[in-house]
């Protein structure tokens, strides 16, 4: 599963490196579970900067707070790995860089750290562009640590691209 998410996580770069900059767009992450997996996955392909703004880690509560400027009583009210929690944090992200685009993810990647409410491989995602309507989506993603976090990856990447060149994914 996991070569499979890289191989779709390497053609979504890919696609991005060529319509981020067609549009005039540049992208920004907010990543918790993935600890950085979609920035690196971006930067990866030389050239990213023309496209490539930033991407923050923001791993604990404090750092969703201080850094993407998440309200802690929405964490406290919701969790962490919420709707609201993975819509701020896009919206933080996009509101502190000159992105034009950015995706949020938060999630438990296991193998522990799962309830009955939010089992492991539960991520929200979130994608904030400019002048619209935030979204976001609830994924419940199987297999491994490593596994849920690269099938995250893609699903934002993906999003972006759909975002980006609308009828792409």
């Amino acid at each position: 599963m996991t070569v499979d998410a890289q191989a779709k996580v390497a053609a979504a770069v890919a696609a991005l490196a060529r319509a981020l900059p067609a549009q005039g767009w540049m992208m920004a992450s907010a990543e918790s579970c993935t600890g950085g997996l979609i920035a690196a996955s971006c930067t990866e392909l030389a050239g990213s900067s023309a496209w490539f703004d930033r991407g923050v880690v923001s791993y604990s509560n404090e750092a969703k707070s201080e850094l993407l400027g998440v309200d802690p009583a929405l964490i406290v009210a919701h969790g962490a790995v919420s709707e609201p929690v993975a819509r701020a944090m896009a919206e933080g992200v996009l509101a502190r860089s000159k992105a034009t685009v950015a995706v949020a993810v938060t999630g438990i990647a296991g193998p522990g750290g799962g309830s009955a409410d939010k089992p492991v491989g539960t991520v929200w995602l979130a994608w904030a562009v400019r002048g619209q309507p935030t979204q976001a989506r609830c994924h419940l993603f199987s297999g491994d640590r490593s596994a849920v976090r690269w099938q995250t990856c893609v699903v934002a990447l993906q999003g972006v691209l759909a975002l980006a060149v609308p009828g792409q994914r």
